[in-house]
């Protein structure tokens, strides 16, 4: 999973799987501040806009929720973009382990 925070439009623009072109339409969650990219069926790329506001993680979560996705990864990525603006973050994510 890929993430870019760019600081001057407040957006952090998550890469779930590198495809060449957007081919399955999107998905608007939150009033517009979570936007799921997809291609062929799959989510590929989220587009999470303005995160200085307090509480930005709620949408992500949303998303997560509705696409079946790792809220708690994508929670991470957007953090981590948030310390290193406008600059790519990369975040390999495993599978969880049973205890």
């Amino acid at each position: 999973m890929r993430a870019d925070y760019d600081s001057e439009a407040d957006t952090i623009q998550i890469t779930l799987e590198p495809v060449n072109s957007l081919s399955g339409g999107s998905d608007v969650i939150e009033n517009g501040l979570v936007i799921v990219g997809f291609h062929e069926d799959r989510p590929v790329l989220i587009d999470l806009i303005g995160t200085r506001n307090p509480g930005f993680e709620q949408p992500l979560r949303v998303a997560a929720e509705r696409h079946n996705l790792d809220a708690e990864a994508l929670v991470a990525i957007a953090h981590a973009a948030l310390a290193a603006p406008d600059r790519p973050i990369q975040l390999d994510v495993g599978a969880r382990i049973a205890a």
